[in-house]
């Protein structure tokens, strides 16, 4: 008779586990999105007890642990994040910087925080996200592609916040910023920060301020140009860009386009935002019968 399985306990050496199922979970998110990694979050959380200790009872693990289960956090926080799990998502990031905050990992913290300034912006707290922008600054000056960073969650923010000139100026910033390149000093997470980025970006915050004009090109260069699932987001902002122009023929080929693949989605930031456009064109006076009758469809074709 074998006896049973055990899980780990908090002795185990977390590090090649945690590096793994960071492989695992960023690989998933990219292919298939956020809701399609959830399941594997859940695997995550149950090998690896130490995620749900309190981190001051693992300070005697050392660096190189805190530092592989600091990472794991931030993953999972973004993951939850763009599944829409808002609440749990902001709990893993606290956890997140508690853990790098132990073992100096500084990078992981940053990259902590500029994705809690992200969820602070969405969930309609703009102070929130500049402040913890604000808090990715340190002693030397930032490498260019995050200082790029840190201004664009400032653009939104303050785009969010009622600012006018401001988030032009900053998301302006961004781009020059960019264009300094790459260095050595760039952290191993900052590859995900390219030209496709910024421009969805840019776009975004000109669509926060109803720049139709200079919002939907860039949108649509963003949507159109390959990359990871989570860029459905700058798809679906460009829908609500066309709608917010009156943009109609625009808007239903769009919808033609995204409608069959709605239901493969696995951004739930994704689909709030079209469910949201689709129920405002139905609302909408002017809004032509067939646009109305696409939006119809696309609102049943989401997930639930």
């Amino acid at each position: 008779m074998t006896a049973p399985e055990r899980e780990p306990g908090p002795e185990a050496d977390p590090a090649p586990p945690a590096r793994a199922a960071v492989a695992r979970l960023v690989a998933l998110d990219a292919e298939r999105g956020a809701t399609a990694a959830v399941p594997a979050v859940r695997e995550a959380l149950r090998a690896l007890p130490q995620l749900s200790a309190d981190p001051q009872s693992l300070r005697g693990l050392g660096s190189d642990r805190l530092a592989a289960l600091a990472e794991l956090a931030e993953v999972i926080g973004w993951i939850l994040f763009d599944a829409g799990r808002y609440r749990r998502a902001h709990r893993m990031n606290e956890r997140a910087l508690a853990l790098a905050g132990l073992c100096g990992d500084r990078w992981t913290a940053r990259l902590t925080l500029l994705n809690h300034s992200m969820l602070t912006t969405h969930t309609g707290r703009p102070r929130a996200a500049l402040d913890a922008a604000s808090r990715v600054a340190g002693a030397r000056p930032l490498p260019a592609r995050v200082a790029s960073l840190v201004l664009i969650r400032r653009a939104h923010a303050t785009a969010l916040l009622g600012g006018r000139r401001e988030p032009l100026e900053l998301i302006g910033r961004a781009q020059s910023r960019f264009l300094d390149g790459i260095s050595y000093r760039d952290p191993h997470w900052a590859w995900w920060i390219d030209q496709t980025e910024l421009l969805g970006h840019r776009g975004w915050v000109h669509a926060r301020l109803r720049r139709w004009d200079r919002a939907i090109p860039l949108l649509y260069e963003a949507a159109t140009a390959p990359g990871p699932s989570y860029r459905h987001l700058f798809t679906a902002e460009l829908l609500a860009a066309l709608a917010g122009a009156g943009a109609w023929r625009e808007a239903e080929e769009l919808i033609a386009r995204v409608a069959p693949r709605a239901p493969a989605i696995g951004s739930v930031r994704t689909t709030e935002t079209l469910a949201a456009t689709a129920a405002g064109l139905r609302r909408r006076p002017g809004v032509p019968a067939r646009l109305r009758d696409a939006a119809a469809f696309l609102r049943e074709s989401l997930p639930a």
